[in-house]
């Protein structure tokens, strides 16, 4: 997954459209704009809604998790039913999503998925952020990834379409050396995040699986031009079920759904940078 063009493969830019947000004075909650300010709320109250809102969250969870076989959604036992297009629950299954890493793993990402709706939603979360990390930019890492969580049928394809795409102009776009390493005293960050998954087809041999995802993207350091931005867009991958494993076939990405942008002050470039070397990254499941 490239930053900042557009890929022959369909992934395109990070850079989604950005939100504007309106703020009206206090003053004006009365007629011709003279309102009163409102009174504080109480530090009691706060916490009595903070505590109500904690208890319905939980009970919400419990209750999607209440028929103890997280299948909501799919019916058979393979898990399986009306191509995937049926409600499922928003809270994670609990279902062990992958026997391990196994041959077919590489750069970290799980291999072994289950032959079931759930198997290829985790295998497309996982896929997703394997093709949105920072391996992708260096020429090595890139092949032994795109070739780990490909159909072999389409690699070598797909190899071709990816090395034309990841050139010199490219990187030094986005702030990086002409060979994609990172400049000294910067750190380069690139990560995918999925926020969910649903199956919008599957048969015994195929699925199609979309993950929405927020992204992080930029160069982290002091006095960078490439800030790290964060944001929103979906994968949608078609898999096929070969050798034993669910492999992608192809893929595609849009923007959003981005929701509002909230209040949070944005970190530091050394906070920032800390907290990508810091942080480590997860195997996702459905």
């Amino acid at each position: 997954m490239s930053l900042g063009h557009d890929d022959p493969d369909g992934y395109d830019s990070y850079d989604g459209p950005p939100t504007t947000r309106t703020r009206l004075p206090e003053g004006q909650a009365g007629p011709g704009g003279t309102g009163a300010r409102r009174t504080p709320r109480s530090s009691r109250n706060l916490v009595t809604v903070v505590g109500v809102v904690v208890l319905l969250i939980a009970a919400i969870a419990f209750a999607n998790r209440g028929n103890g076989n997280g299948s909501a959604g799919t019916s058979g036992s393979n898990g399986r039913g009306n191509n995937g297009t049926q409600s499922q629950p928003t809270a994670a299954t609990g279902q062990k999503p992958v026997s391990g890493t196994g041959p077919g793993s590489a750069e970290g990402v799980a291999s072994g998925f289950a032959q079931t709706s759930q198997g290829a939603q985790s295998a497309a979360a996982n896929y997703a952020v394997a093709l949105g990390g920072d391996g992708m930019f260096s020429t090595d890492r890139r092949h032994t990834i795109v070739a780990a969580i490909h159909d072999p049928a389409v690699v070598n394809a797909m190899q071709s379409k990816l090395d034309k795409a990841y050139t010199a102009g490219l990187f030094t776009s986005l702030g990086l050396n002409a060979d994609g390493s990172t400049p000294s005293g910067y750190t380069f960050v690139s990560r995918t995040i999925p926020v969910g998954t649903k199956t919008t087809g599957i048969t015994d041999t195929t699925a199609t699986v979309e993950v929405w995802c927020t992204g992080l993207a930029g160069l982290a350091g002091t006095g960078s031009t490439k800030p790290v931005s964060q944001s929103w867009f979906t994968v949608t991958e078609k898999l096929k079920w070969v050798g034993g494993d669910w492999k992608i076939e192809s893929s595609s990405q849009t923007h959003g759904p981005a929701p509002v942008s909230g209040d949070d002050q944005a970190a530091g470039a050394d906070e920032i940078a800390n907290a990508v070397q810091g942080y480590g990254g997860f195997t996702y499941a459905r």
